[in-house]
């Protein structure tokens, strides 16, 4: 299929080379990050393609980082996603059972499972422990190849997102958006625009050189080419609703004004009961078949 793709080199040893792919349904960005001197890998927030009208899932996106890995050479390590997202069906389940590789995420979706099993009104729902094969905490290390790895909890879009610093790519997911969009929303549950504020001045404390990769773009009114690459200088300096130190009062003002204007992701109730499973589908009943469960009134 075609792809749209921007590759971003690295500068150096233990600096990786970042393959950024384009998922227009739900404006997400997908990341392929490549130790150059190893040649290893790390798939980070890969979508599962899905068709709401239909309740169809299909592997479109998950198939194609997986035959670039192949093309290239490369050996994958890691399947890493930053945060149950409510946007998109997550591809892990998918590219473990194809690959045998370790999942990991942020330990604290077992706290965002504890919200939505009342939601959903499955007290007995999500096992995240067992779902996932690594709960990273904040802080830990890890590696991709040879280029050192950490994880810095970073709550606000959802209570239990994270971060994750390989070398000088800072994946940020839904923190940052490009300088010239802003900022991602805080309205879901879990989320607080006053926690997303210190988590993005902790993500500005990097160094300024260092690259920032985002998890969604929806272009703007002047760019319609989606974008997901910059620096934390530039963020430090230009982003709409922080760049030149806007006070953490004013940015929850701003933050807050803009949430109560939009409405829920589309595919939000189907994809939380499948990213809270690791990517998998809620188990299938007598009929062989997978049902999705959604709460009527509740939002």
């Amino acid at each position: 299929m075609d792809m749209f793709t921007k590759t971003s080199p690295s500068t150096g040893p233990g600096s990786p080379r970042v393959v950024g792919f384009y998922e227009p349904v739900s404006g997400s960005i997908q990341y392929i990050a490549i130790c150059e001197a190893t040649k290893k890998a790390a798939l980070i927030d890969v979508v599962l393609n899905f068709n709401a009208a239909a309740a169809r899932t299909s592997t479109e996106h998950a198939d194609w980082a997986l035959d670039y890995i192949e093309r290239e050479g490369l050996e994958l390590e890691w399947i890493l996603d930053t945060h149950p997202h409510a946007d998109h069906l997550m591809a892990s389940a998918t590219l473990k059972e194809k690959t045998g590789k370790q999942t990991a995420i942020g330990e604290k979706v077992a706290d965002i499972a504890v919200l939505w099993r009342d939601l959903y009104n499955m007290p007995d729902g999500f096992d995240t422990t067992a779902d996932f094969d690594r709960l990273f905490t904040d802080g830990d290390t890890f590696q991709v190849g040879e280029c050192a790895a950490r994880v810095m909890l970073s709550p606000g879009h959802t209570l239990g997102s994270i971060t994750y610093v390989i070398g000088d790519a800072v994946f940020a997911h839904d923190t940052f958006m490009q300088p010239d969009a802003g900022t991602a929303r805080c309205d879901f549950p879990g989320g607080s625009a006053r926690q997303l504020y210190a988590s993005m001045q902790a993500i500005l404390s990097l160094p300024d050189d260092y690259r920032i990769f985002i998890g969604h773009d929806y272009g703007t009114d002047t760019r319609e080419e989606p974008a997901w690459e910059s620096t934390v200088g530039e963020q430090k300096a230009s982003n709409k609703h922080l760049g030149g130190g806007t006070p953490e009062d004013k940015y929850v003002e701003i933050r807050e004004a803009r949430d109560a204007t939009l409405g829920l992701p589309k595919q939000m109730l189907h994809a939380l009961q499948v990213n809270l499973r690791g990517g998998r589908l809620p188990k299938p009943e007598a009929d062989g078949n997978s049902y999705f469960k959604i709460p009527a009134n509740r939002f």
